[in-house]
């Protein structure tokens, strides 16, 4: 929708459409956004300094503040003195032999401390004197192009191996690649549909390749994963950071168009027979002998003779498909979730899919962070730039600290403390000083870690019977237990067994009763 904001892992299917020479108006219609959003979009892409290549390579959040943080290139400076130049770069370049490049050399000597790169200096030119309709892509038009598509399905049947611990049929989804211009086929079992295990699947058939299409062709995306839950993203925004990864784009096959993708039908048909059928008979104990398994017989499935053609599909992929495929970068894919949140006053926010606190500089207090993490790391964005950095922990109630963020340690800071608490506590009730100061001098931990704590506590405190709190307090100081989830069970139980009921029992005056003058 059009004035709405993008996902920038989908504006960066964008840009690497573009970068394939795609219309603004087929780019839209694959991607499935306004064409005058991907018109606006591009605009301000052109007009950015770092060019396409230098905005795939930034993370998404600084991507995101780049692009919607106005069209700086238009109001650079730069743009003034280059824009006064125009009348006469137009008609020097009608003269013989003069070339855009001489003429940028020109404008480098005249401004040394106010010029545009040689790529600015082309692109403004062009935007301003030569822009060119876009000429239709052939990029889409030819399925037989070597390296060109990769079509990426799942098996509707699956196949199981047996657990030794349970004797339990564990059934395994069989995840299908083909490469249609020489039907060259890869097989791999999986536990599941689910979005890691699809997007596993996909990263070792890239590896398998040794290389990476121009194309992605998976089917229907909302068929291809069958589960998901809260903290994963969808499926589509996970191929969109996949493909942005690799270098390609993703475009999914049509619900209702078999064709596009009758490729890998007609090898999942030929898996059964070869594969399936061959195995059926076989007992496997692991996943891994499953997948050892059928990887051999798709090696004999690629290695043998096509009815039609004198090749095997392994000599034709080495013949016309390795050759196209662009190459793998450093390290594999991993997924990336993206949440938002608060910067609590102990400096830190709290990723709830972990139960663990990451700390962020003290100076974004309150502030709205932007979190991006992989299954190894947190990032931590504020106002689109990387404030933070952590290795990802699992360590449920525990915090990732680096100790230059916290306010405690900064003499610039003047805010919560541990005074402040302890003040607090001495104001509410004396005995809840006590707890407080045991709390924050008796531990290693900064002051940062206790402030949730020491808050619970005086929320706790101030909804109490009096009586049953102090009870409380004074048996977590005499058991060295001063901790919020302590106390709260105390005060739950309201001091069960702690607090004396009834008086003790006193025989009552009598006349009848002899005392012990009576035994002298």
């Amino acid at each position: 929708m059009a004035g709405k904001s993008k996902n920038m892992s989908q504006i960066k299917q964008l840009l690497l459409l573009k970068k394939n020479g795609v219309s603004n108006r087929k780019a839209a219609s694959i991607i499935g956004i306004n064409k005058e959003t991907v018109n606006n979009y591009m605009s301000k892409v052109n007009a950015d300094e770092l060019g396409i290549d230098g905005l795939l390579k930034l993370d998404d959040p600084i991507l995101e503040h780049r692009l919607k943080g106005g069209n700086a290139a238009y109001t650079d400076h730069r743009f003034e003195t280059f824009k006064s130049l125009l009348p006469y770069l137009q008609e020097e370049m009608k003269r013989k032999h003069v070339t855009l490049k001489l003429l940028w050399e020109e404008y480098c000597n005249e401004h040394p401390d106010n010029h545009y790169s040689l790529t600015q200096f082309r692109f403004h030119y062009n935007q301003n004197t030569e822009a060119k309709k876009q000429t239709p892509s052939t990029i889409l038009a030819d399925m037989r192009t070597g390296g060109e598509k990769l079509f990426l399905d799942f098996a509707g049947d699956t196949m199981g191996y047996i657990d030794i611990e349970t004797g339990e049929i564990i059934q395994c989804q069989a995840f299908v690649a083909t490469l249609p211009a020489s039907d060259y086929g890869f097989i791999l079992f999986v536990p599941s549909q689910r979005t890691e295990d699809f997007v596993y699947a996909i990263v070792q058939c890239l590896k398998h390749l040794g290389g990476v299409p121009k194309i992605l062709v998976p089917d229907n995306l909302k068929a291809a994963v069958i589960k998901t839950d809260r903290y994963e993203p969808s499926i589509n925004r996970v191929m969109e950071d996949m493909a942005n990864h690799y270098g390609t784009v993703v475009i999914p096959a049509r619900p209702i168009h078999p064709k596009d993708k009758s490729n890998v039908e007609g090898d999942v048909r030929l898996i059964y027979m070869r594969v399936f059928a061959e195995l059926r008979n076989e007992t496997f104990y692991s996943i891994e002998e499953l997948n050892r398994a059928a990887t051999l017989k798709m090696k004999a499935h690629n290695q043998k003779r096509m009815q039609k053609h004198p090749y095997t599909r392994e000599e034709r992929f080495l013949a016309i498909d390795k050759p196209n495929l662009m190459p793998l970068p450093e390290r594999d894919f991993e997924i990336v979730s993206y949440t938002d949140l608060k910067v609590a006053s102990n400096c830190c926010i709290y990723l709830g899919r972990d139960q663990h606190y990451y700390t962020v500089p003290y100076q974004h207090i309150s502030k709205t962070a932007h979190v991006a993490y992989t299954r190894t790391l947190v990032k931590i964005y504020v106002d689109g730039n990387l404030v933070a950095t952590h290795k990802r922990d699992y360590c449920k109630g525990k915090y990732t600290i680096v100790e230059r963020h916290l306010a405690s340690k900064s003499q610039d800071y003047r805010g919560l403390c541990a005074k402040v608490y302890i003040d607090r506590a001495d104001r509410a009730v004396g005995i809840l000083g006590d707890v407080v100061r045991y709390i924050f001098y008796t531990s290693n931990m900064p002051p940062e870690t206790h402030y949730k704590t020491c808050e619970g506590l005086l929320n706790l405190q101030r909804c109490s019977d009096p009586i049953i709190f102090q009870t409380a307090c004074e048996t977590a100081l005499k058991l060295d237990r001063c901790n919020y989830r302590f106390i709260r069970s105390l005060v739950d139980s309201k001091c069960a067994g702690l607090l004396s009921t009834s008086p003790q029992y006193a025989p009552p005056e009598h006349a009848n009763i002899r005392g012990k003058v009576q035994f002298k």
